[in-house]
């Protein structure tokens, strides 16, 4: 009698899950729609991308081509994988698209942060961060900090074997607490860099507020952090002495271009320690390894770096003209950016019915620009599998009109020549300093981040 009561209890369930799949498929069967599935309600096909990564959608376009749907990260969403169409959308942003990503991402970096915010208000916020990192603070301000902080954070790995993951992201984690607040190493940092890691893993998660979720996590940590910025905000105004830092400019007189209020300056202090920690972090980790795996590249990089260093006096610090020198390395930086692909694609959400590549997108659709793959497109980029810096000295390959690698359009990273000039002085005082030889070859995954599960280990020796 179980028995019989055990097979009824799986044919209900086999109904229930087939009637669930197709009221999806009846759901989205609207006319003029892009081909593709669009798997389980609510939770739609995001376990097999986040899974599958590169394999689903490779899959996907050779099943219904460059441009279908889906339903990922809680939302029906667009894929599209043609350059062309890609470069439309990136370049069309106020005809009926806006930013579009996911509510994980905009509930755990806020409402007002860059990435969200569109019109006029993007427009604000853009500004306010550009005059941050314009090249005069750059110059002046940041790149003498950002020098500081790698000599001192570079000091004492003669002799050790490191995780050379962990390293770069408390490195880039730290230089932006140097140069957004001042902030050394200590208790605030102690209390800071936790609730950090977890936001970061709720932003790319489903949005279910459930306990043990990443997404709950990532949640609370973000009101743990907005706590203590809050505290800081209150510390820096009623504190006399100067500081020359971001918060300092946000936090200036009444009469600065771009006043923001409180709320906003959060947003935008986690949004730019957000966006460099991933791809300072995770750039650098690459390089290392790159550089360890092809020593003539190490070579021609050691060469331009010893040059900067045999013109200066030991004290004298990284500077402006120095890093407008470094041809190679930034080859490297960006060589690093495409063949890891740091970056897969960006949202958009439609913000009315539209007609995209002949098909309806709907209102309130999202459509992920995939730029993966053209990071391996054999017609822009010979030979795209090999790891060349040398291709990146032809100055038209960094203007050319599918450069996704840092974005496109309006919103193409503010933050680009900064975290260029982060992993440029890192890379100096590492080649400068030590060699270094993997230990273990551990390994790597590449979706939907670029990690090593069980760290990168490197045993590291001075010259």
């Amino acid at each position: 009698m179980s028995f019989l009561m055990v097979i009824l209890l799986a044919l209900l369930l086999l109904c229930f899950f087939s009637f669930l799949l197709r009221w999806s498929v009846v759901r989205y069967n609207k006319k003029g729609l892009p081909p593709g599935t669009m798997g389980w309600p609510i939770f739609g096909e995001t376990t097999e991308f986040l899974k599958q990564g590169p394999n689903f959608m490779k899959n996907q376009r050779a099943r219904y081509g460059s441009f279908f749907k889906s339903h990922i990260l809680g939302c029906p969403t667009i894929v599209c994988m043609d350059p062309e169409i890609n470069r439309y959308i990136l370049m069309n942003e106020a005809k009926g698209l806006v930013p579009g990503y996911p509510k994980s991402m905009l509930d755990i970096l806020g409402k007002c942060n860059i990435a969200a915010v569109h019109g006029s208000t993007h427009k604000y916020m853009r500004g306010a961060l550009l005059s941050l990192i314009n090249p005069t603070m750059m110059r002046n301000h940041l790149l003498p900090t950002i020098d500081v902080f790698m000599r001192t954070y570079l000091n004492d790995w003669d002799d050790r074997i490191i995780n050379i993951q962990d390293k770069s992201k408390e490195m880039a984690f730290l230089s932006a607490l140097k140069q957004i607040a001042s902030i050394d190493s200590g208790l605030l940092c102690d209390s800071f860099m936790p609730e950090f890691f977890k936001l970061v893993l709720g932003t790319l998660s489903l949005p279910i507020d459930f306990p043990g979720t990443n997404y709950r996590r990532g949640i609370q940590a973000r009101k743990n952090i907005v706590s203590i910025l809050s505290q800081l905000i209150e510390e820096r105004r009623s504190c006399q002495q100067p500081h020359q830092d971001m918060l300092s400019c946000l936090l200036g007189s009444d009469d600065i271009k771009y006043k923001l209020t409180d709320q906003e300056i959060i947003d935008l202090i986690i949004t730019i320690i957000y966006s460099g920690y991933e791809t300072v972090s995770t750039t650098s980790m690459m390089a290392v390894k790159y550089l360890h795996d092809h020593p003539l590249v190490l070579q021609e990089l050691k060469r331009e770096q010893f040059s900067v260093k045999e013109r200066k006096k030991p004290e004298d610090p990284i500077d402006w003209n120095d890093l407008k020198s470094m041809r190679f390395t930034r080859a490297v930086i960006f060589e690093t950016s495409r063949l890891a692909t740091i970056v897969n694609g960006v949202l958009r959400k439609t913000t009315k019915d539209m007609e995209l590549n002949g098909f309806l997108v709907p209102k309130g659709w999202r459509i992920y620009v995939y730029t993966r793959e053209i990071n391996y497109d054999p017609f822009l980029y010979a030979d795209p599998l090999s790891f060349n810096p040398w291709r990146w000295l032809d100055k038209n390959m960094e203007s050319h009109s599918n450069f996704f690698i840092f974005g496109g359009g309006t919103r193409q990273c503010p933050g680009k020549e900064l975290g260029i000039a982060e992993i440029s002085t890192f890379l100096h005082y590492f080649v400068t300093r030590y060699r270094w030889e993997e230990v273990g070859g551990d390994k790597l995954t590449k979706f939907p981040r670029v990690e090593a599960p069980n760290g990168l280990h490197i045993r590291v020796s001075s010259y």
